[in-house]
């Protein structure tokens, strides 16, 4: 009843939402503040990225403004964005990582891996501040803006019926001003008024990338798109 039988293009929330499109040929990892967008920054530099579960006790997180010059090999830990993409691959389908600045990109090899594509943006968790000391368990999921709308750009740029969870993401993609509401939101405004508006600069920058993030053997790799 959850997996949007019958459509081509799907979208599902989080964890759950992974599971319910378990059976698409290609998953679509968003997580725009900030997994994704760091992961297309690392790899459109030619480096890779091994996600890995973010831990509160470390203290520790990699913002896109960090990582504008790495190279190389990347431990990249999320909450959200780097779960997602573990959790994905235990499906069998192919695993892509996309955001605002890579979405059509992202879109074209989709389509080009498989028929059914599901796209999972991963929001927020309730009671969790990523840029302090958190709690150990995470509270239940919180839908993102930031994340719809990079949901809906990769959906946008692709053809197929859709579900209605997913033709509802495109129109909100193509009928809103994106830059502005992205800062605008509560993930953004977070972030901004904690000194991080680099990174929203960054996440914000539309279509800029043709990086492809792929997740082979636990490595999330570049390839260009076709």
């Amino acid at each position: 009843m959850f997996s949007q039988e019958g459509y081509q293009l799907k979208l599902e929330w989080g964890p759950e939402g992974v599971t319910a499109l378990r059976d698409c040929d290609v998953l679509v990892v968003v997580d725009v503040l900030s997994f994704t967008t760091s992961v297309d920054i690392v790899v459109g530099n030619g480096g890779r990225v091994r996600p890995s579960r973010w831990r509160p006790e470390s203290g520790r997180t990699l913002r896109p403004a960090s990582l504008v010059g790495a190279t190389g090999l990347v431990e990249l830990p999320s909450p959200n964005g780097s779960n997602l993409c573990s959790l994905a691959a235990e499906t069998g389908a192919h695993v892509l990582a996309a955001c605002l600045r890579n979405a059509s990109a992202v879109a074209r090899r989709a389509a080009e891996l498989g028929e059914t594509i599901g796209v999972v943006p991963g929001g927020e968790r309730w009671g969790l501040d990523i840029l302090r000391q958190g709690p150990r368990e995470f509270g239940p999921l919180r839908v993102a803006v930031e994340d719809y709308l990079g949901a809906g750009a990769v959906l946008a740029a692709l053809d197929g019926t859709a579900s209605p969870e997913a033709q509802l993401a495109v129109a909100a993609f193509r009928n809103t001003d994106v830059v502005a509401t992205v800062r605008d939101c509560a993930s953004g405004r977070e972030l901004i008024g904690n000194g991080h508006a680099a990174d929203v600069d960054l996440a914000v920058e539309l279509e800029v990338s043709d990086a492809v993030p792929v997740l082979v053997d636990g490595m999330l790799t570049a390839e260009a798109a076709r």
